[in-house]
């Protein structure tokens, strides 16, 4: 039987080697792979083509969402599954909308991830118990209000990449390498962005980023 092969993105040392020695533990699992900030990860998704893909949502360099995303872009045959501390129904949200499959607490019992990953290398999603049910009470509750006005919602994936990036402190330059496009291109997109969005300058568009749920408010105190 072919084990599903797996890479580890956290930059935390301590929780890649606990989930390491946990997952090679399982009879149908292989990790292949380690990663401690985003664009490792990347480059080894890109390069070795892991099955199941278990990431942080805070990591340095390009973040999980970031990962998520431009994984989805160019190695559509792999599944996100996100380790994460932050329990709130907007982590969840974004990583979902971002592609991925699978949200597990770090707090949860280790059988959590273990069933997460088999689900995603399934197709299927999976959701610690203790955020399920607020997430699909959100769901219900968002089916029952009245549309609010779009706003992200109108950028296009490239363009909430872009405002991802530009929101986490990345420079012009820094984000064209990190999409593989020009500067120009960057530029482009990040007018763009600023006109649908009705933004002025970064420090706008980090208070809209962190009203929206983009960016964590008690990362940018003082």
């Amino acid at each position: 039987m072919r084990k599903i092969r797996i890479l580890i993105a956290d930059d935390h040392a301590i929780i890649r080697e606990g989930l390491h020695q946990l997952l090679n533990a399982q009879p149908d699992m292989e990790v292949v792979g380690e990663a401690e900030d985003g664009c490792q990860a990347l480059e080894f998704a890109k390069s070795h083509h892991p099955d199941v893909i278990v990431l942080d949502i805070g990591m340095p360099g390009l973040s999980g969402l970031d990962v998520i995303s431009l994984i989805r872009e160019t190695l559509p045959s792999a599944r996100m599954v996100v380790l994460s501390m932050h329990a709130k129904e907007s982590y969840v949200h974004q990583a979902l909308a971002s592609g991925a499959i699978g949200y597990v607490l770090k707090a949860s019992p280790s059988t959590d991830i273990i069933e997460a990953i088999r689900a995603a290398h399934r197709g299927e999603y999976f959701l610690s118990s203790k955020i399920r049910a607020d997430v699909i009470g959100s769901y219900v509750r968002s089916r029952e209000k009245t549309p609010a006005p779009k706003g992200y919602e109108l950028l296009t994936e490239r363009e909430q990449q872009v405002f991802r990036l530009v929101v986490e402190g990345n420079s012009t330059a820094r984000i064209a390498d990190i999409l593989c496009v020009s500067a120009k291109t960057v530029e482009k997109h990040r007018a763009s962005v600023m006109s649908k969005l009705g933004i002025h300058d970064r420090l706008e568009l980090l208070k809209y980023a962190i009203k929206i749920g983009i960016a964590d408010p008690d990362l940018w105190e003082g």
